[in-house]
């Protein structure tokens, strides 16, 4: 159950790679068949970033998240176009040292799914919660990098177990639900589709467990609203 990202070139039919070329470029040990994570995505800027959960069990024993010398628990960012077979990106948070140069972010518990907004380049991350909240993660479009987003200190915006060392900064959710709404969190995208010109900007997520599926979205005034949209008869996955 490791996490290995590779890299494959098509074949003479677009429509498929060459099972042949695989590249591996980086490979993570999971030490708990839980929380690995998932999703890989190119964001804006044309870097690769790359979701990891905290590594498994419950409770991150370890402290994976909030350890910098570990890319569990992690959002990571690489180039894929230079390097041999990957280089970090000039303005990752610790490529001065402090840490693992791919981190980007930091004090994820199991990122199921992230996206960009195709439009403006801002970042959504569903994370599923530990035994009691489940959240939505939000970096701006040209946000530094080095967000800490808590866990396991909190789960979604509250207090978890520990104490944070003094000064210690978090990015708070920009919504969560209880586990009286669901069980995990499954993170969605935001609508861009010109044949649905109500539903722009709004960001789709749902739950596993219920089949709820909420929209999200920031006012003019800056306030999230977030409003359960449908409830279906499935297990969401991913969109």
């Amino acid at each position: 159950g490791n996490t290995v990202i590779a890299r494959f070139t098509v074949s003479a039919n677009p429509d498929r790679a060459d099972p042949a070329s695989e590249l591996r470029l980086l490979g993570v040990e999971q030490p708990y068949a839980n929380h690995n994570g998932g999703g890989l995505a190119f964001g804006p800027d044309g870097s690769l970033y790359i979701a990891l959960g905290d590594g498994g069990s419950a409770n991150d024993p370890q402290g994976r998240a909030q350890s910098l010398n570990t890319l569990l628990g992690k959002l990571l960012r690489i180039s894929v176009d230079d390097g041999d077979p990957y280089a970090i990106p000039g303005d990752n948070p610790l490529v001065d040292g402090g840490g693992l140069m791919e981190i980007w972010a930091y004090g994820l518990r199991n990122p199921w799914r992230f996206a960009f907004d195709r439009l403006t380049g801002d970042l959504y991350i569903g994370d599923v919660g530990q035994g009691a909240w489940e959240e939505v993660n939000f970096l701006p479009a040209g946000s530094p990098g080095g967000a800490n987003l808590g866990w396991d200190f909190r789960e979604g915006s509250h207090p978890f177990e520990g104490q944070p060392p003094e000064g210690a900064q978090f990015v708070d959710p920009v919504a969560e639900y209880s586990h009286g709404e669901g069980c995990s969190i499954t993170g969605g995208v935001v609508v861009r589709d010109p044949s649905l010109p109500d539903w722009q900007g709004i960001y789709l997520y749902g739950d596993y467990c219920t089949g709820n599926v909420w929209g999200l979205l920031r006012g003019a005034d800056g306030a999230w609203q977030s409003r359960l949209l449908f409830q279906l008869d499935a297990n969401i996955s991913s969109f």
